[in-house]
């Protein structure tokens, strides 16, 4: 009787250790996907290939990575317009006529908007002037402050001044000069600012 006992009990230890073991090593497959005959028409997979990422969501816009939803539509007012290759041969024209001016006035440490006017009217310049709903009435040359941006608590405007030339209906010239540096490109123009990059924002 003892002999049965001892038996049955050591069976039961056996019966557990199989289906301990029989659980682990179906735990250590998880995620694994082997490869089959070829001849039967199946690939052949590597462990880190089977694993899948997640489908890119159906509402992110084409060219936009990790964006929201209708990215493109909500920062289409921030996307400058095209230029004809004639046009913007032009305002490379004058981007290098305006560029070695804010050198020399960044030297001189005179970034404030009146220094960088008059020195761009030298040039020949005349400032562009608008009616009361904003329509242009003639000239092609804007010079302002730079955009206020939030910091900490309050607003604060930068030392400097932002350049918007127009060169023809279609391109631009944009530059900045402020105390750290100054930058000169050529780009068509804003949906809604003209030769100004709008602000973040909307």
């Amino acid at each position: 009787m003892r002999m049965l006992t001892s038996m049955l009990g050591a069976r039961r230890h056996f019966a557990a250790t199989a289906l301990f073991l029989g659980a682990a090593v179906s735990l250590t497959a998880c995620g694994e996907q082997h490869g089959t005959d070829a001849a039967a028409g199946s690939s052949t997979a590597s462990p880190s290939s089977s694993l899948s990422s997640p489908g890119a969501s159906p509402y992110v816009e084409p060219e936009i990575v990790d964006g929201a939803p209708h990215h493109g539509d909500n920062n289409a007012y921030r996307r400058s317009g095209e230029m004809s290759p004639a046009s913007a041969k032009d305002a490379q024209k004058e981007a290098d006529r305006v560029k070695p001016v804010l050198k020399r006035l960044w030297g001189q440490k005179k970034w404030d908007p009146k220094s960088v006017r008059a020195a761009l009217l030298e040039l020949g310049y005349e400032e562009e002037r608008t009616g009361p709903k904003g329509e242009r009435l003639g000239g092609t040359l804007t010079v302002r402050a730079m955009d206020p941006r939030y910091e900490v608590d309050h607003n604060v405007t930068p030392e400097g001044a932002r350049i918007g030339l127009r060169v023809h209906d279609d391109a631009c010239v944009t530059a900045f000069v402020q105390k750290t540096n100054y930058e000169v490109k050529t780009n068509g123009p804003f949906m809604e600012t003209g030769c100004f990059e709008p602000p973040n924002g909307h």
